[in-house]
Parts: structure tokens; C-alpha cells; sequence
């Protein structure tokens, strides 16, 4: 696997749970597109990402213009989720988004995607973290107001991580 291209959802589920470090453990390198960074992520600890290794990507011409057809077919899409669907797709990247619409197209795209869940697998299978720190992160995580992920795959792996 050459890159991971996040959207914003998966980073900021990593920093509610202070996985972040771990993450950038992981024997893969980690990018966002340009527009995406510059828009959800400078203001909003950009450097320390950049610091812990987040790569900022542009897209050509080309995958500009595919950025902007994938928000109109789908126009709920946030236009820098169309930017980092493009740069998986142009650059034979796994997607990493939490976002059903963004995962719905990507599938569509033929664009491998994942989410949060299966990074804190991959975290656990790689010894990223120890299992305190992978419960206690997931835990953070599961209970903030916003959380989308499924409870019981939670309790599943928080079962799993102690288990071990």
C-alpha cells in the first residue's frame, strides 16, 4: 500500500481519541489534498499533522475536474471530499473516510475505502499503540456526542483490544 488519503472525519476521530501518533506508526504514508488541508486542516493543527508526517497533495488539472464531477453527482459531497476521492482515484490510493455518501461513491469508483475502524484494527494488529492506550482511545472516541460508529462494532473491538 502505497499512500492513505483521509478526509477530515478519520483525523479528527484520531485526535479525539489520541491515536494520532500511532497512526503516522503505520508502515504507510498518510496524504490529504491541497484543498482539503487548506480548507479543514492548517487552522486547525495542520502542522502538527504535517509534523507527525501528513503528506499535502495536489491534484492536476484532470483530477480537479474529476473532484468537481463527483460533487455534481453527488452533491452533498463536500467539494474537498470530492478533492481527496480524486486524489485516491488518480493516484491508486485507499480512501479513508467515515462519510457513507464519500465510502457510497468511492465503491462506485472502484477506489478502495475504509474507516476509522479498520485503521484502529490495522493500529492493533501492528503493536502502533498499546491496547490501554488503543481501548482508551477508542473509548474517547465512541463517546463523543458526534460519534457515527456503529456501538456494537465499538464494543466488539474494545472487547477484542482487551482480550488479546
Amino acid at each position: 500500500m502505497d499512500a492513505l488519503v483521509s478526509d477530515t472525519s478519520v483525523l479528527i476521530d484520531l485526535e479525539r481519541g489520541s491515536l494520532l501518533e500511532a497512526c503516522f506508526r503505520l508502515p504507510c504514508a498518510f496524504s490529504v489534498p491541497d484543498l482539503l488541508f487548506e480548507r479543514e486542516l492548517r487552522d486547525r493543527g495542520g502542522s502538527a499533522l504535517k509534523t507527525l508526517g501528513l503528506r499535502v497533495e495536489s491534484l492536476d488539472g484532470e483530477g480537479v475536474a474529476l473532484a468537481v464531477r463527483y460533487r455534481r453527482v453527488r452533491p452533498a459531497l463536500s467539494l474537498p471530499d470530492g478533492f481527496a476521492l480524486a486524489l485516491a482515484k488518480a493516484r491508486g490510493w485507499t480512501l479513508l473516510s467515515g462519510d457513507r455518501a464519500l465510502r457510497d461513491l468511492a465503491g462506485a469508483e472502484g477506489v478502495n475505502c475504509h474507516g476509522v475502524l479498520w485503521l484502529l484494527d490495522w493500529i492493533f494488529d501492528a503493536g502502533a499503540t498499546g491496547r490501554a492506550e488503543l481501548r482508551a482511545g477508542l473509548e474517547a472516541i465512541g463517546a463523543h456526542p458526534r460519534c457515527r460508529l456503529p456501538k456494537p462494532e465499538i464494543r466488539k473491538r474494545l472487547d477484542h483490544y482487551a482480550d488479546a
